[in-house]
């Protein structure tokens, strides 16, 4: 997991650092410029602007925003993206079949005692395995002593599967919260010019309150990648506790099986 964050995070900066490379080193006269010639040479003029695609708006927006907030909101997102990454692997890994699980379990119990059953516990990956093995472990102390067991171990492993899930929460409130910071600080500035100004020229606070809003937008955006990515593995860790749930109950009917 440190690796995987420290991979992430080198990637994010030096791709932050890309970014503003590029938005300095780019030289006026590639921008567009609006002459007043013949139709044809407009047209070509307008025709690379028109064809700019998502990926180059998003990072001339990112640019004009500025590398204060939107780097923090970028280190959120950064981060965000490496805990989920990690979770939905380790989720994934975790997922067992757990009715030929059972099945093996109850043969091995059957042909080669608990001895054996453990061996295919132990030769099986996931928390549901996990379970099974500290519950046949406690079955010479008897059926109660394995129940608990189960139960015990199946809260520890349910903590397993939600560990650091709140960081990305965590993020997601972040993010946007950040965002609107950066407008509010940037209204302010705003209006700090319009005071030493005197007047309310347009002209005057049009590029700041731009700037400003531009680190909302990155916010919430920031926020709506990481929720859905929070969704899925809500949604794959009430998977894996409900069989984990349904393989505790078959495996104390195998082990109360085993013992008449």
């Amino acid at each position: 997991m440190k690796r995987l964050f420290s991979i992430l995070t080198l990637a994010g900066v030096m791709a932050f650092s890309t970014v503003n490379a590029t938005a300095i080193s780019t030289p006026a006269d590639n921008l567009v410029t609006i002459v007043a010639v013949d139709d044809a040479v407009a047209f070509q003029d307008a025709t690379p602007a028109a064809s700019e695609g998502f990926h180059q708006e998003l990072k001339k927006r990112f640019i004009e925003g500025g590398p204060g907030f939107m780097g923090i909101v970028l280190i959120c997102l950064i981060l965000g993206l490496a805990i989920a990454i990690e979770r939905i692997i380790f989720l994934n890994l975790a997922t067992t079949n757990s009715k030929k699980l059972a099945q093996s379990v109850e043969d091995a119990l059957a042909s080669g005692g608990a001895e054996a059953a453990k061996e295919v516990c132990r030769n099986t990956k996931g928390p549901v395995a996990s379970i099974y093995y500290q519950g046949i472990d406690r079955l010479d102390e008897g059926i109660d002593a394995a129940e608990k067991a189960v139960v015990a171990y199946g809260g520890v492993q349910m903590g397993q599967l939600e560990k650091n899930v709140s960081w990305i929460s965590l993020f997601i409130a972040l993010a946007p919260m950040l965002g609107f910071m950066g407008t509010v600080i940037g209204m302010i500035q705003a209006f700090d010019k319009i005071e030493a100004a005197g007047d309310m020229q347009p002209s005057l606070v049009a590029g700041g309150i731009k700037v400003a809003l531009l680190t909302t937008v990155f916010g919430l955006i920031v926020a709506i990648i990481l929720q859905i990515f929070y969704n899925y593995i809500v949604a794959k860790i009430d998977s894996i506790v409900n069989d984990m749930e349904d393989a505790s109950i078959t495996l104390i009917d195998i082990l109360v099986a085993h013992k008449k």
